[in-house]
């Protein structure tokens, strides 16, 4: 959430700055700034009122001693009154300070000004790329035939237990996973991140904390009757660890990781492109989760960056990273780097990571702050990204790999899987 000072001290850069994103600003920061307005004149008006309130009370005991009752009683009544008329002043200042929070809350962050223009995925840049696609056979199955070949993946079954978007592993299939799983987690431990292993519920407040509300509920599995969501992504639990906490600027930066499934309703998804396991309703992931101060932050997210780019490499996938544009940022990222690998049976890109710094966004609406030298407290910025996700890391493992003799497993995984070959 943007800082009522930022917005009221760089209105027109915030504007400009947010048509990047294709977000028009200056209706709802023209409201913010009256109700602002109006709250800085309650507020003082406020104040003076209850000067008086309290010069008028001291006064009373004065004027009973002098024997003036009639002067006092005077003094009790009006008093009374001022009383009743900072009543209304308090109404009208808490009104105020909710609205200016209500509207503050529907603006996106803004853009880094490395973002570059565009309105969607198409308009996203393409920073460096790697890895080499495999030369398939002309009978080349996509990852939802092989899974049904080898009896690795049952999505039919999923069906049956629980809804489309829903599929059961087995055997050797549920074994990569785990494979992946336990590769991943490892890899970040190595990298310096702590392992936490965090609900898979949260409540409205982590979900506000980190953005998902109240923007995406819509996107959210909520539990109506406890009044939970089932969490999208490790990011919000992790990130929420640190909601109302004050850090000590030696112990920054904060790094986790964490295993999660992770729910998420994905309406309006249809067509070829969500087959097999490239879309979900629930799906496992593995999170990197960094908080840091200001200065740091963007050094922060090129390392997160060159991390993923080790764990794709490593898994001899092809890749490439996206810059995204502005048009294609979330609500609360800053600026944001796309991993896809290529999925050579079905000919696409299919993405499987985005790293993102938030800036301070995520820190004002968790009041996730550390104390500086000088002990001052100043907000954190946060960042996370996905290392890895596995739905599509397994499509593009499962068809890279396939050759006449089975589905060949990549020589790190080698070690967590126990076999070599699925055939």
């Amino acid at each position: 959430m943007l800082t009522l000072k930022e917005i009221r001290e760089n209105r027109d850069e915030v504007v400009k700055r947010l048509a990047c994103k294709h977000f028009d600003a200056k209706e709802v920061i023209s409201r913010i700034i009256l109700q602002d307005d109006l709250r800085r004149s309650t507020q003082t008006s406020l104040d003076t009122l209850l000067n008086e309130v309290n010069t008028l009370s001291r006064s009373i005991g004065a004027l009973m001693k002098e024997g003036k009752k009639e002067s006092a009683t005077e003094a009790r009544r009006k008093v009374s009154r001022l009383k009743e008329s900072a009543k209304e002043l308090e109404e009208t200042l808490h009104d105020a300070e909710e609205q200016i929070q209500n509207l503050l809350v529907t603006i996106p962050n803004l853009p880094h000004a490395s973002v570059p223009e565009g309105k969607g995925a198409e308009d996203n840049r393409v920073e460096r790329s790697g890895g080499e696609s495999p030369l398939l056979s002309k009978d080349a199955l996509p990852h939802w035939e092989l899974a049904k070949k080898y009896d690795l993946i049952d999505f039919e079954l999923g069906v049956k237990i629980t809804g489309a978007g829903f599929p059961v592993y087995k055997g050797k299939g549920a074994r990569l996973q785990r494979a992946l799983i336990n590769f991943f987690l490892d890899s970040a431990r190595g990298a310096g991140y702590l392992e936490v292993q965090p609900p898979y519920v949260v409540n409205s407040d982590s979900g506000f904390g980190t953005g998902q509300l109240p923007d995406k509920e819509g996107q959210m599995y909520h539990v109506g009757l406890d009044d939970l969501y089932l969490i999208p992504t490790a990011e919000v639990p992790v990130t929420n660890l640190y909601r109302d906490v004050i850090l000590d600027e030696k112990d920054l930066p904060v790094k986790n990781t964490a295993y999660s499934a992770c729910f998420r309703r994905e309406a309006g998804s249809y067509g070829k492109d969500v087959r097999g396991l490239n879309r979900l309703h629930q799906f496992d992931k593995v999170e990197i989760v960094c908080i840091d101060k200001p200065a740091r932050s963007y050094a922060r997210l090129d390392e997160m960056v060159s991390y993923v780019q080790t764990l794709v490499e490593r898994l001899e996938l092809p890749w490439r990273i996206l810059r995204l544009c502005g048009g294609d940022l979330s609500f609360t990222s800053a600026l944001t780097f796309d991993f896809e690998v290529y999925s050579a049976a079905q000919q696409r890109w299919l993405e499987v990571s985005s790293v993102s710094n938030f800036e301070s966004y995520q820190a004002n609406r968790l009041k996730c702050r550390y104390r500086d030298a000088d002990r001052k407290t100043q907000l954190c910025h946060t960042l996370n990204g996905s290392a890895l996700a596995l739905p599509r890391i397994m499509a593009a493992l499962l068809e890279n790999n396939q050759t006449d003799e089975g589905i060949r497993i990549p020589e790190v995984l080698v070690p967590y899987c126990g076999f070599d070959t699925i055939g």
